[in-house]
């Protein structure tokens, strides 16, 4: 009896050992490899969360992009809308953050919340406008005055002493003029401050380069380029040509770098536009070409398109040109084309709406008149169809995807989109 409780005396004591004295250490090799299975696992599982939530995210971000991008809109709401003082009023331009209004009496720049961030007075009969990234040129057509503007206000006013018939201005405030008299066609350039620039080409239907329709400056002021018509022997024919005012181009007579005429033996061309400081085309009355002045002494054709059809407008930004013509096929009217820089065709649909105006804003074509409007997606897609209870004189994207700054005479308003 006694052994046996003596065993069980002895049982007990090893059990309350192993409770009280903590097992020996794991060597220090163990340890770390403890520690790093443990950071794995952290690792891991923070991987699985942000993998997760990277999907809910690409989810959520292509579910909204289709529904912005493939809904139709055919109603509005008024955001908030603000009063602008009436005046002579002319038209807007797309501007800064919004627009350049103007008259025949003053200008003033209105941000994308409603706010004059200036106003200058002047007095035009013909007021014509030009916009080239951060500066703008109002010109009197056929007057003898240019106004130079950036986004805080007017930096300089060139005065002429022929008639002004058309201005291009550039990204830096370089503006170039056509200034004609009785006998001949000039273009002069002025500074951003007004002040002229020792820089002139004299142009005459029957002279070496032809007499110019219309001009066009680079965003960087160094390049020029030209429409112009000229008298050959089978008659008057078109021409497109670039001038450079840079080092390059001092060595050549009129700063002529280059210029196409073969392809318009039988066209006029009415207007040229530079897209970006390498891309430009030009727009003639039956095709539109695309160039790059990539090598600057040596300009480059990329691609012509020709146009069936008669062109009713033309129309562009940096990265797009754009057309409407008549349309020969199917019931509708009018046919809407957008290209690339590089003269590959984005997008063709027909359509039958009385538009006055058509622009180009980011990735939207917005076709309106003076109280309804239409606005196509890059991929072609009508997203918006509707009428207005107010005058319109531009429209502009808004701050969001469904949301559009409408200019009249009399105010400026942000609606919604429904």
């Amino acid at each position: 009896m006694s052994d046996m409780s003596s065993m069980n005396r002895e049982s007990k004591k090893r059990q309350l050992r192993k409770q009280i004295v903590p097992p020996p250490a794991p060597p220090e090799e163990d340890s770390e490899a403890i520690v790093r299975q443990a950071h794995a696992k952290v690792r891991k599982k923070r991987l699985r969360i942000f993998f997760l939530a990277a999907v809910i995210l690409a989810v959520l971000g292509l579910g909204l992009y289709q529904y912005f991008n493939y809904r139709q809109y055919t109603d509005y709401a008024v955001v908030w809308s603000k009063e602008l003082k009436m005046g002579s009023f002319v038209g807007c331009e797309a501007f800064g953050s919004n627009v350049l209004r103007y008259s025949r009496d003053g200008a003033s720049y209105i941000n994308s919340s409603g706010d004059e961030v200036w106003v200058q007075s002047y007095e035009m009969t013909s007021p014509t406008v030009a916009v080239n990234g951060a500066y703008a040129a109002i010109a009197d057509q056929r007057g003898n005055s240019i106004y130079i503007f950036n986004e805080n206000g007017n930096t300089g006013v060139a005065t002429t002493l022929l008639p002004i018939v058309k201005v291009t201005v550039s990204s830096g405030g370089i503006v170039a003029a056509i200034l004609e008299d009785s006998a001949a066609s000039y273009i002069y350039f002025f500074n951003r401050d007004g002040s002229a620039l020792d820089v002139t080409i004299k142009a005459l239907l029957d002279g070496e380069i032809g007499y110019p329709i219309d001009i066009s400056l680079s965003p960087g002021g160094t390049q020029l380029m030209g429409a112009y018509a000229r008298l050959t022997n089978s008659g008057i024919s078109g021409r497109v040509a670039f001038h450079n005012f840079s080092e390059i181009g001092q060595s050549v007579n009129n700063r002529f770098v280059g210029g196409f005429d073969d392809i318009y033996e039988a066209a006029l061309v009415a207007r040229v536009h530079f897209l970006d400081e390498t891309h430009s085309c030009a727009f003639a009355d039956n095709s539109i070409s695309f160039f790059s002045t990539r090598n600057q002494l040596s300009p480059e054709l990329i691609k012509q398109v020709i146009l069936e059809d008669e062109i009713r407008s033309v129309f562009y930004s940096e990265d797009y040109a754009g057309v409407i013509v008549n349309n020969s096929d199917g019931e509708n009217p009018e046919r809407l084309e957008v290209y690339s820089q590089t003269g590959e065709l984005v997008f063709s649909v027909p359509f039958n709406y009385q538009y006055t105006h058509a622009d180009i804003d980011g990735d939207k074509v917005i076709l309106y008149n003076e109280d309804s409007c239409r606005i196509y997606t890059m991929s072609g897609r009508l997203k918006f169809s509707g009428t207005f209870d107010f005058s319109v004189a531009k429209i502009r994207s808004g701050r969001f995807p469904n949301t559009l700054i409408v200019t009249g005479p009399e105010n400026m308003q942000e609606i919604r989109l429904q």
